[in-house]
């Protein structure tokens, strides 16, 4: 699609003259400079990343980290604790292979460059900007409470802030009163620290940082900083609200100075179709599940079990609208059909058995003649299936996709309920599901925001007993599917493991 090789490749020069071997993957001075960026495990990204890389590495390293990204605006969306969502995520750095080893330069590599490449996507809009200063900040906190003590004190040092500057013992034993009053709730409820002679102790040992108190204004309103003529007195264990504030407002800048230098980018016809999609959205939560899709092990999916309880209790909300149109008024329009018939493709439906349920849906009470479904709808299913025209194998639709077309009128059945129902009807549905009245508000708060992929992952969730470590942004029907099969093979093999 894009036309790139690493032969080709190699011949661009696009950071500098020097030789640089792509199929290596680096020169000695770019082992150096990701050696001094990484010596503290963390970084603001203050210099700009250096070295040759594949048209196919700029690409999939950014889909990696927009996957990771994702999953974390997805936590945030559902209120979770920064504690559950490192729970949540930190099992992801193995599974899209980033920040997994950061003690391996091509980890590094590609760590440092995916943050570079989604600030070229990232940078077009003020909405887009701030979403993603918000995920990558929420990022950075986990990984720096990630981080040892000893590795927090020398990334903070390593940062040069003037605000970061630790009092003196002696103003320090001034005001020890007033500091220990002020964070004592704090060791107690956010450190654990039941013990009185344990909270002294640790009192004792933990160094103060003065700053402004402008600079750490929401501890200022929750009262979890001693304030004295205008400065606030921030414990140590607090100093990553501060270190966080000034990673965003950094990037903040970073990103308005990349979207100024975007025109420059427009001649090169190799970046912006990437760019352009990652930046609307690339919302395939698990690409590589499509390797998955289609798993139809003894004909287990066919024309007739599709209709099954065993088959589509496992469909979600938007298969199951669209099966209800189907049967009742065996037809389903252009967009149901394309909808419905990629998704059956996706879960494993062979052309032949499309063929047999189609036809046996639209010529069922004899609502149309074989001949008639052969003449009219033949084709166009074969096309799906990539056997007529330009012979494109195409994939199931995500809901970016879905998403993307025509809201249906009158008679229609495509697209997605969380977005085109109205309240009185999806409450009716999510109620049949078993969902209790709060959990039906939360689910509709998040479609009053337009976050239907939310909104649908939390009905996932409720409907089926999700554990919290196990959680994943639902972004594709067909993932729905899978993950719903996956999780009720799971729950027997726990029951006769019992047994």
């Amino acid at each position: 699609m894009f036309r790139q090789s690493k032969k080709r490749v190699s011949m661009r020069r696009n950071f500098g003259t020097e030789e640089v071997d792509v199929i290596q993957g680096s020169t000695e001075d770019e082992r150096a400079l990701y050696q001094r960026i990484y010596e503290n495990k963390l970084s603001f990204y203050d210099v700009a990343p250096k070295g040759e890389i594949t048209l196919e590495e700029f690409e999939t390293w950014a889909i990696d980290r927009v996957k990771l990204l994702l999953e974390i605006e997805s936590c945030l969306a559902r209120n979770k604790t920064l504690a559950e969502t490192e729970g949540i995520i930190k099992p992801l750095f193995k599974k899209f292979n980033i920040f997994n080893n950061m003690d391996n330069f091509e980890d590094r590599k590609k760590e440092y460059y995916s943050h570079f490449i989604l600030r070229l996507c990232f940078c077009r809009s003020k909405e887009l900007r701030d979403k993603f200063v918000r995920i990558e900040t929420t990022l950075f906190r986990m990984r720096f409470n990630m981080l040892t003590s000893s590795d927090q004190t020398k990334f903070v040092k390593s940062l040069q802030l003037p605000s970061l500057q630790f009092i003196e013992e002696a103003e320090k034993e001034t005001i020890a009163t007033q500091l220990y009053q002020t964070i004592s709730k704090d060791l107690q409820f956010n450190l654990n620290l039941a013990d009185e002679q344990q909270r002294q102790l640790y009192f004792k040992n933990e160094k103060f940082i003065k700053l402004p108190f402008e600079n750490v204004i929401e501890l200022v309103g929750n009262r979890q900083v001693y304030l004295k003529d205008g400065y606030a007195y921030l414990p140590q264990f607090q100093q990553l609200n501060l270190i966080a504030n000034e990673f965003s407002t950094k990037l903040q800048d970073e990103l308005i100075k990349t979207y100024q230098y975007l025109p420059r980018l427009n001649e090169d016809d190799r970046l912006i179709p990437i760019l352009n999609h990652l930046s609307s959205g690339y919302t395939i939560a698990d690409a590589g599940s499509f390797d998955q899709f289609g798993n139809n092990q003894d004909n287990e999916i066919n024309a007739k079990s599709v209709w099954s309880e065993d088959i589509s209790k496992h469909y979600p909300l938007d298969v199951k609208n669209l099966f209800y149109g189907l049967k009742e008024n065996a037809h389903l329009r252009y967009h149901g059909r394309q909808q419905l018939t990629l998704f059956l493709k996706g879960i494993g439906l062979s052309i032949d058995e499309a063929m047999k349920f189609w036809h046996d849906a639209f010529t069922r009470n004899n609502k149309m003649s074989t001949e008639r479904f052969n003449k009219e709808y033949r084709y166009n299913i074969r096309h799906n299936y990539g056997l007529e025209g330009n012979r494109i194998n195409y994939k199931p639709w995500d809901y970016r996709t879905i998403l993307s077309k025509p809201r249906p009128n009158r008679g229609e059945y495509h697209g997605l309920p969380f977005r085109d129902w109205n309240r009185d009807k999806l409450t009716n549905e999510l109620s049949k599901m078993g969902l209790t009245n709060q959990q039906i508000t939360d689910v509709l708060d998040s479609c009053d925001r337009h976050e239907y992929t939310i909104a649908l992952t939390k009905v996932f969730e409720m409907t089926h007993n999700v554990p919290e470590n196990e959680s994943m942004h639902i972004t594709h029907p067909n993932l729905y599917f899978e993950r719903s099969r996956q999780l009720e093979k799971k729950m027997k093999e726990m029951k006769e493991q019992k047994n």
